[in-house]
């Protein structure tokens, strides 16, 4: 997977990591692919349904010691 930028939320709880990832991919070119590792265990939910109404793809995700981790592509 070629990710352009990695975007660290560790530590950080609702709503800080969607709003991070908002203005992170904004940055992005269309098809570019953002990586986010956060530790808010409701962000497997917020950013899944968020990469979704904004028209952009989720990837993937997963957990690994603690750190959720997702990849997704701006639409």
């Amino acid at each position: 997977m070629n990710v352009k930028q990695v975007l660290d939320v560790k530590g950080i709880a609702c709503p800080m990591p969607i709003v991070k990832t908002k203005k992170a991919i904004r940055q992005l070119e269309t098809g570019e692919v953002l990586e986010i590792h956060a530790t808010d265990k409701g962000a497997k939910n917020d950013l899944t349904a968020w990469a979704k109404s904004g028209g952009h793809e989720l990837l993937e995700h997963i957990e690994e010691n603690d750190v959720l981790k997702f990849w997704i592509k701006k639409g």
